[in-house]
């Protein structure tokens, strides 16, 4: 009897501690449809946001059996995930996907399967940015390579090898968007 009693203890209790936040969910889903040669490809992002609020109780009023709610700092957690048309997903934490300036440069970044792609002024790709496995970017041109990465401030930041000079050189591109 005493096991008995104590397990409906312990069900009762973890039902309680269970329900000590509230969380609240967002998808966005957004489709692109790429028409070329080889056909007509659909590209699939889906934005999740989750606020994510812990509860928390006051001091119980006098002859009263109601206690009030706290109000609490919520956490907001944002991630995108990218369904590519062969299927492969890749999620990613934080969405650097702008437009970035810098001495008169214009970079537009936009998620592709592997890292980012920058679109030109004709609005076709004409560069591409693959991560790395130390949380920055090969930043990859027709006649030049570059490591890319953003700043604290979400600024993409490029630097060059000049072999000649055996020097490197720094861009900073601003975001603008």
């Amino acid at each position: 009897m005493k096991k008995l009693i104590l397990f409906a203890i312990i069900i009762a209790t973890n039902g309680i501690l269970a329900q000590n936040t509230n969380v609240q969910s967002e998808v966005t889903t957004t489709v692109r449809t790429i028409k070329d040669s080889d056909g007509e490809k659909k590209v699939v992002k889906n934005e999740v946001t989750k606020e994510i609020q812990k509860i928390e109780v006051g001091d119980e009023k006098a002859n009263s059996k109601d206690m009030e709610v706290v109000d609490t700092p919520v956490q907001v957690i944002k991630s995108t995930e990218v369904i590519n048309p062969d299927g492969s997903r890749r999620t990613v934490h934080i969405d650097r996907s702008a437009t970035y300036e810098s001495e008169g440069k214009t970079l537009k970044l936009e998620l592709d399967a592997q890292g980012y792609k920058l679109i030109g002024k004709e609005g076709k790709p004409s560069q591409l940015l693959r991560k790395t496995s130390t949380n920055a970017y090969f930043y990859v041109t027709k006649d030049k390579t570059a490591i890319a990465y953003f700043d604290t401030t979400g600024n993409l930041v490029l630097e060059w090898y000049d072999s000649k000079t055996d020097s490197a050189t720094t861009s900073i591109f601003k975001k603008v968007q």
